[in-house]
């Protein structure tokens, strides 16, 4: 039979063809409509970095710079890339860590990804990443990414604008925007924590190039694929940062805290609470051990004594009785009352010290009477069906000045302080098992009361503005825009101006010829009120609150001198140089000054 070949050479040149249009078509897919071959091999030569926004900065009233941001670098790690002959001992000497330190970081690396970059070490500075750059040609597998770490201008104000930190998987998990990575920083506390989502900004990409030996040759394409960060909006607070200086200077070794506040705009004008520390202790590669430092410290320099600490307020607390008993008409400004070194019922003796008797409520409120506030509480409380009830009308002015409440406000963490409600005297004593001198410590500022030095501070401020308070704040604005409307609104506390006006008067005599004397500043009407907080673990406490000038007020203020004994010793001066140094921009008492810089005795 005839072999047809010509056919069977049609067939085949056939098959080849089909064959090879089976390839083009397999090419153009693998190099046109797929892409992850490319990618592969792109991977090997461009690396995908997230590019950090610069943190928004935070200004002072005066728009003085107080928080800023400079460069640092994120070493990291692409495990698949490390060489099997990696020489451990120089990287780790090169970057200071043993060797059981690179195996435990290899190995979180590794669970992490190991074809993904991650943190190796987090923030080195600037002058750290100078010298081992120079050496990563040696460390395949490593890179830097750049970063930005916060800058504090000057070693104060740590309790106002807290700290960042590394964010945690909880942190993530929490996070509805999806913003956070591993790696990432987040506000830990203060203004940084509060302002977190206004001052962390946008994130970008980035595509570099990187040539064998491990170094960085640029942008692909010239950053044409590129995106651009967004920076973080910019706060300006309403601190006055040469008076927080100063005031932290006039605190240094003692204990407790100093607030103060405009009284006209409620922006904190200086938040101090002592000990204190550095807040640059808590930026770069040593905020880890430097946090441990300060948590162990007996001295608990982390502890925010102007917001969370909780005293007794002491005689200052007599104004709001005062006051209370004016609306109520319990008492009259002509009422009087005897004192014979105290206040005495039956078995019950409340102690005063020795002065003129009887007084007027003017004259009470210049030396501080015991007696008349006792006997006042007890008209205040007298006039209702029950003592009960009268507490219960007398505790609701209290809590209209902000005591036993939170603030609407930006100050993280704050307490709301301590005003025993009914309910609990109830459950102590009985609902009918007690009267109002079960709980006349009260009438003095004593007794169950925790109140913090912001609260009194902003008490100062009510009294400075004849009857209301806008609410305490840190932060005026972000960028442009006021940050809460809750901030331009008054809150009354529902006390006739009249009264206010004579318990301002009694306050400007205190310091005119009565226990707050040493508050006298020449050329400014200065309002006051000293107070002795009994602390049953030691020393009384000084407390002093003050707001000034008399009319217009432009500052007031509280002082907490822990064990330093009468308010007048420490707080008053304390105060004075303060409300001095806002209101003149200078001091001229320097030897009064000299003396508050001293330690306590």
């Amino acid at each position: 039979m005839k072999v047809n070949y010509e056919e069977r050479a049609n067939v085949l040149q056939v098959i080849f063809i089909i064959i090879g249009i089976i390839f083009v078509i397999r090419l153009f897919f693998l190099q046109i409509i797929d892409s992850s071959y490319k990618n592969s091999a792109n991977n090997n030569v461009l690396r995908y970095t997230t590019d950090y926004p610069g943190r928004g900065l935070i200004y002072d009233r005066n728009n003085e710079l107080m928080v800023c941001n400079e460069a640092a670098y994120d070493l990291m790690i692409i495990p698949k890339d490390l060489k099997k002959d990696f020489d451990t001992l120089s990287f780790c000497s090169m970057i200071n860590i043993d060797i059981n330190d690179f195996r435990t970081r290899l190995d979180k690396a590794k669970k992490f990804s190991r074809y993904k970059g991650s943190v190796f070490e987090a923030q080195i500075s600037k002058e750290d990443y100078a010298s081992i750059q120079e050496k990563m040609y040696k460390y395949k597998g490593f890179y830097f990414r750049l970063r930005t770490i916060r800058k504090y201008i000057k070693p104060i104000a740590a309790h106002v604008f807290g700290y960042i930190g590394e964010v945690n998987q909880s942190i993530i998990d929490k996070d509805n925007d999806k913003y956070y990575k591993a790696g990432d920083y987040v506000g830990i506390a203060g203004i940084e924590k509060q302002y977190e989502q206004e001052l962390r900004g946008s994130k970008g990409l980035k595509i570099l190039m990187a040539d064998a030996l491990n170094r960085d040759k640029g942008s692909y394409k010239n950053g044409e694929y590129d995106i651009a960060p967004v920076s973080g909006s910019n706060l300006y607070s309403g601190l006055d940062y040469a008076l927080q200086e100063y005031g932290e200077k006039l605190m240094e070794n003692k204990r407790g805290s100093v607030v103060a506040i405009d009284p006209s705009t409620g922006e904190i004008l200086a938040l101090i609470s002592v000990p204190s520390y550095d807040p640059n202790l808590l930026v770069g590669r040593t905020r880890t051990k430097n946090y441990k430092l300060l948590q162990d410290d007996p001295n608990k320099p982390l502890f925010n004594r102007a917001l969370k600490a909780k005293y007794p307020p002491g005689s200052t607390f007599k104004l709001i009785n005062a006051l209370i008993g004016l609306q109520e008409r319990a008492i009259t400004f002509s009422t009087t009352y005897p004192c014979s070194r105290g206040f005495h019922y039956g078995g019950l003796n409340v102690g005063c010290h020795e002065h003129n008797s009887p007084l007027d409520l003017e004259g009470s409120i210049i030396h501080s009477c015991n007696a008349y506030y006792c006997k006042a509480f007890g008209a205040i409380l007298n006039k209702y069906k029950t003592d009960r009830d009268g507490y219960i009308v007398w505790r609701n002015y209290v809590t209209k000045f902000g005591f036993g409440n939170k603030f609407n406000s930006d100050i993280p963490n704050h307490s709301s302080g301590f005003v025993p409600k009914a309910e609990y005297y109830d459950k102590r004593y009985g609902k009918n098992g007690w009267k109002w001198l079960t709980v006349i410590s009260l009438a003095i500022g004593q007794g169950e009361l925790g109140i913090t030095p912001l609260q009194l501070a902003n008490m100062s401020a009510i009294i400075a503005n004849r009857g209301y308070y806008i609410t305490p704040h840190l932060i005026k604005k972000i960028g442009n825009k006021v940050p809460n409307k809750e901030y331009l609104v008054k809150h009354y506390t529902g006390i006739s101006k009249i009264y206010f006006d004579k318990v301002a008067d009694a306050m400007y005599n205190v310091v005119e010829g009565g226990t707050g004397m040493g508050g006298k500043i020449n050329g400014i009407s200065v309002c006051g009120k000293t107070g002795t907080a009994q602390n049953p673990h030691g020393k009384d406490h000084s407390i002093f609150v003050a707001f000034a000038p008399k009319d217009n007020p432009k500052i007031s203020i509280s002082v907490f001198v822990e064990n330093a004994g009468f308010g007048a010793t420490w707080a008053v001066p304390i105060a004075s140089l303060m409300i001095e140094k806002y209101l003149n921009d200078t001091v001229l008492r320097k030897d009064l000054e000299d003396r508050m810089f001293k330690p306590i005795p």
